[in-house]
């Protein structure tokens, strides 16, 4: 294994173009696999389209699923260290306005989180770095390497900082790179059309609303003429800003633009000392579309592992990713890890097969539960009906938040935390092959570890 790297990249530089592991991608999922990877002493090499700072659209808020995922990595998530805490969520309705502390878990942190994507990202790729990983920035790789003997991923290819082609080599590939996925696509990993996708816009307001301990969402967002499936948010960014967007189920009637005029049109119906004015506007709207419970599969396939938003893992409950980013990357790590203290081979390859096997018995049901959710919401009346009556009642409320958040003890929890568990117990898992039309290994044999899917 190769000596670490622990200075952060310089503009330009070359690296050995080998590495035990590549990961694409050094967002959450890229940089969460890439700390495990270096400190079990691999040399893993991150590759970087973009150079950091640089911007992504999200909320920016993190539930406590994400806070648990950033304490395990190790990461520093005191107000001292540049996070901005919150108390729960609070949610406007029907007339209606609730506010529901994050649930007090064993397994779960009580807090919630808010810190910029641009800082965020480049946080956690400095501190795989401070752990020995490699990033090499301004990289964009194009596709997987395949041999075409085996069949297997054996590295990838692509474009250096000057539009140069490279090649890098490595005994497995973690693709981090997002609802892109195109090294999924180059092994013909299509997205599968069974599953949901969602559309955030957001865009930042210099805003009384900026210092709100609660993050917001509000059920009844419209078009004008009929109510939409998702919700709208107004996250307090703790600097005189606030992160405002809507996050809504993908309709094949409506386009990119008119999910930003319908923000404009949303933004204009909100109290004007809330200051969401043109005037006030930080930046121009953003847009990005969440792939959503499992919609890339199979999540491992002859060395390419699929993680984060690369493998549809955003929550469809709530449009959460990073939480789930972070965590199916610590899977991936983990299994990696274990498979490369094997021969390559039939070993190796089972300990690979633990990597699906993981995401499935984490999230499988859960997200199974969240894609009937997700198309229930496509029914107005429920909409309607949640904020009408469900608001006030604050039990009830309370359960929704733990299951729209995915935040429960499955060990001595409470009369919530059970019923939570039989949902779940109650909800078959998501079925493991991909419907055939949706997917074609076009550059791979077949294999079982291509049948093995999340």
């Amino acid at each position: 294994m190769s000596a670490h790297h622990h200075e952060r990249t310089p503009r330009g530089a070359r690296f050995d173009q080998s590495a035990d592991v590549l990961v694409v991608g050094a967002g959450p999922a890229g940089s969460t696999a890439a700390t495990y990877l270096a400190r079990a002493g691999l040399d893993v090499l991150v590759l970087e389209k973009a150079e950091f700072p640089r911007e992504k659209v999200c909320g920016d808020g993190l539930t406590p699923r994400a806070v648990k995922q950033l304490i395990d990595l190790g990461v520093d998530t005191r107000p001292e260290a540049g996070w901005l805490h919150n108390k729960g969520l609070r949610v406007v309705g029907g007339g209606t306005s609730v506010e529901l502390p994050w649930p007090e878990l064993t397994s779960f942190p009580p807090y919630g989180l808010v810190r910029p994507r641009r800082d965020f990202d480049e946080m956690l790729a400095d501190h795989a770095v401070a752990a020995g990983a490699r990033i090499a920035y301004r990289t964009a790789v194009t596709g997987a390497l395949t041999d075409e003997r085996t069949g297997r991923v054996v590295g990838v290819e692509a474009r250096g900082p000057e539009r140069e082609p490279v090649t890098y080599r490595a005994q497995l590939v973690i693709a981090c790179d997002g609802v892109g996925a195109r090294t999924a696509l180059s092994r013909g990993i299509a997205k599968r059309d069974d599953r949901p996708l969602g559309v955030a816009v957001r865009r930042y307001y210099t805003s009384p609303r900026s210092t709100d301990d609660f993050l917001e969402t509000h059920l009844e967002v419209s078009d004008g003429s009929r109510l939409l499936p998702g919700y709208g948010w107004v996250f307090g960014m703790g600097d005189g800003t606030a992160n405002v967007g809507l996050g809504i189920l993908s309709q094949s009637n409506a386009g990119s633009g008119n999910y930003r005029t319908m923000l404009r049109d949303w933004c204009a119906s909100m109290p004007p000392e809330w200051g969401f004015t043109e005037e006030n506007a930080v930046n121009d709207i953003g847009g990005a579309a969440l792939p959503m419970g499992f919609n890339r599969t199979p999540v491992y396939a002859d060395g390419l592992l699929l993680v984060g938003d690369a493998g549809g893992m955003v929550n469809s409950f709530n449009g959460e990713g990073i939480a789930y980013a972070m965590q199916s990357a610590a899977l991936a790590a983990a299994t990696v890890v274990q498979a490369l203290a094997r021969p390559e081979g039939p070993a190796r390859e089972r300990a690979l097969q633990g990597y699906p096997a993981a995401v499935r018995a984490e999230l499988a049901s859960y997200y199974r539960l969240g894609n009937r959710f997700a198309h229930a919401l496509r029914h107005p009346w429920l909409v309607r009906t949640t904020a009408r009556y469900g608001l006030p009642r604050r039990r009830l409320m309370a359960f929704l938040l733990k299951l729209l958040a995915n935040l429960h003890d499955d060990r001595d929890g409470d009369a919530s935390d059970r019923l939570f568990e039989v949902l779940l117990r109650l909800t078959p898992a998501l079925s493991e092959a991909p419907p055939s039309a949706t997917r074609s290994h076009r550059h791979a044999k077949p294999s079982v570890a291509g049948r093995d899917a999340a």
